[in-house]
């Protein structure tokens, strides 16, 4: 569904990824993790190219998105929902007016059209009878709930989330957590996640891939990857508190 094909991104002297190489399959839960700095933001750019590589190709399907034109980029971005980390929900807009602008700049929908797609985002996310709020009227869960809604309202193939959980507390993480896995099968997308939260990568996952000094260290299922002895992803999971024994040998949220 996804390929990078000998990916290289460099900023100046700095190499952030270094010939890598993997596929996300169609319909999965693809978690990204792994500590700052090692490229799971630049990843997800790169898939809708908000940046480009600096070698190596970036694909969707059969079309290279690395390689779009000015003329095909927009058509290929459209096939993406992205949810960005701090929801970047615009203040002076209701939650309403925040789902509804991807269909008013992109589509010719009528505003009954507009209307009924964006109560139907919202209820998806559990947020319809909020719609009239604004988002300092919202807490953090709420915020990026209502950034979730406007991700999905244009119904694209292909959902990127850049840290949902950050900042959340425990509870609210796992609502989010909920709701990617719910989605992911209600609508039937890709999923592509990158998080430092290895609770949430464990628990939602269909395979997790660690990012690590430019390269992938590993791709693994959730079990594999608890059970690994690689020092890079012990350190990581050490780091959380997390065993190998307990809660994640079980399919905690799916």
């Amino acid at each position: 569904m996804i390929g990078f094909e000998h990916v290289t991104k460099k900023f100046g002297a700095k190499t952030v990824l270094d010939d890598v190489s993997y596929e996300i399959r169609k319909g999965e839960i693809f978690c990204i993790v792994g500590p700052s700095g090692t490229g799971k933001s630049v990843s997800l750019k790169l898939m809708i190219k908000l940046l480009a590589p600096t070698s190596g190709r970036v694909c969707v399907g059969e079309e290279c998105v690395s390689g779009a034109d000015s003329q095909d980029l927009p058509r290929l971005r459209s096939r993406f929902g992205y949810l960005f980390q701090s929801a970047a929900l615009l203040a002076w807009m209701s939650v309403f007016e925040n789902v509804a602008l991807p269909l008013r700049e992109k589509t010719k929908l009528s505003e009954a059209e507009i209307t009924g797609k964006v109560m139907d985002a919202l209820e998806k996310v559990g947020l319809e009878n909020d719609a009239e709020l604004f988002p300092s009227d919202l807490s953090g869960g709420m915020q990026k709930r209502a950034g979730l809604a406007r991700a999905i309202v244009t119904e694209p193939e292909i959902l990127l989330y850049d840290e949902p959980t950050s900042g959340l507390d425990p509870v609210s993480s796992r609502m989010i957590d909920k709701l990617i896995v719910e989605l992911n099968g209600r609508l039937g997308t890709t999923s592509v996640v990158v998080t430092h939260d290895m609770h949430s990568a464990l628990g939602i996952a269909d395979r997790i891939a660690m990012l690590s000094g430019g390269h992938v260290a590993a791709i693994e299922t959730p079990k594999d990857f608890i059970k690994s002895d690689s020092p890079e992803i012990r350190s990581f999971l050490d780091a959380q508190y997390i065993t190998r024994k307990g809660a994640w040998e079980e399919d905690n949220t799916k």
